[in-house]
């Protein structure tokens, strides 16, 4: 199953599903037929399912349209692949493709774990030792956006770095788990760009002269709009073998081509999926809708000769080949942007 978060911006799509109370709403949602890069196909209101809403706790996390308070509610989903299975004919209350605009599946996780010099290559074009552990790092629910919201770039950087992920989404509460049983608490993947400003994060080719980053992590990656995420989470039934996962990142700029930043496979990560859940479990305890970031490929634009950062009318994107496609315009931290930039065709389309 896919899982989204929509807005209807089609006013004409009211009559066609009942029970929607308007466009604007954000609302939980299952997407069919989707492209390859995510959008597209058609969607079926999560509410429309038989036994969905009956709970208290469900119905509640239905109508704030918040998916992880949804996974505390139905663990692993349960009730949605019961409810789906007893639906007769979904067609008659699919909404048509073009009439939403997909969000953040999870836009108030609990926890967002990231994990840091996760792939080898990654470590080598550093030139720094292979780490014995993961690396974990943290960032909070104000860095999260969705496919096609601007990426704000503050006034106290001028290094702006993506990373494309993929990211775990937990669906159920894991506590010194096991690396034998670590997948069984995982509700489904989605991707992510871990938005990074190299120059707070203190990386010396950032810095211009006479500049010293602090070295904080959070600071660097946390700041409002620095984790575009999306666009659906894909239960691990309908994702695809790990192993043949492809990880993208473009970065998209004024008179020229899109450049292709990465290119890597999970294939090469240096502690797997389970081995990073069972070494967070030990100490933090994971709840539904917690997201764990789990690194990213090489060919990031700091460690290019010469660096390449992301400027005002810049589009960063990225794509996890199962999952799908994100672009972000980036803007000032006065969300201005240069007309005619490639920021500004997207942030016109969706105005």
């Amino acid at each position: 199953m896919r899982f989204v978060r929509y807005r209807q911006v089609d006013p004409a799509a009211r009559t066609a599903v009942p029970g929607l109370d308007g466009p604007v709403r954000a609302r939980l949602g299952l997407q069919f037929g989707a492209g390859a890069d995510g959008r597209g196909g058609s969607i079926l209101p999560l509410s429309m399912l038989p036994v969905v809403g009956e709970d208290e706790d469900r119905a509640r996390a239905l109508d704030d349209a918040d998916l992880a308070a949804y996974l505390a509610a139905d663990p692993l989903l349960a009730a949605a692949r019961a409810g789906l299975g007893r639906l007769p004919d979904p067609s008659a209350l699919l909404l048509p493709a073009g009439s939403v605009r997909l969000l953040a599946p999870v836009h108030r996780p609990g926890k967002i774990v990231g994990v840091g010099h996760n792939y080898r290559e990654h470590v080598e074009e550093q030139s720094i030792p292979i780490p014995d552990r993961p690396l974990l790092f943290a960032k909070w629910a104000n860095a999260v956006v969705g496919d096609g919201e601007p990426v704000i770039r503050p006034d106290v950087t001028h290094a702006l770095d993506l990373e494309a992920e993929l990211a775990v989404v937990v669906g159920a509460r894991a506590r010194r788990v096991p690396e034998t049983l670590a997948l069984a608490h995982v509700a489904g993947w989605t991707a992510v760009n871990d938005v990074t400003a190299r120059d707070l994060q203190g990386q010396k080719s950032a810095l211009g002269l006479g500049e010293r980053g602090d070295g904080q992590w959070a600071r660097a990656k946390s700041s409002d709009t620095f984790l575009p995420m999306g666009p659906a989470l894909v239960t691990p039934d309908e994702f695809p073998d790990i192993a043949t996962v492809a990880i993208r990142s473009w970065r998209a700029t004024a008179g020229s081509a899109p450049l292709q930043m990465q290119d890597g496979s999970p294939r090469t990560m240096i502690f797997s999926v389970p081995q990073l859940i069972a070494f967070i479990s030990q100490v933090i305890t994971l709840e539904p809708g917690d997201v764990i970031l789990t690194g990213t490929p090489s060919g990031v634009g700091v460690f290019r000769d010469p660096p390449v950062f992301l400027v005002p009318g810049d589009v960063a994107s990225i794509e996890v080949s199962g999952i799908g496609r994100l672009d972000n315009p980036v803007v000032a931290s006065d969300e201005t942007f240069p007309q005619g930039s490639p920021a500004a065709a997207i942030l016109r389309a969706l105005r």
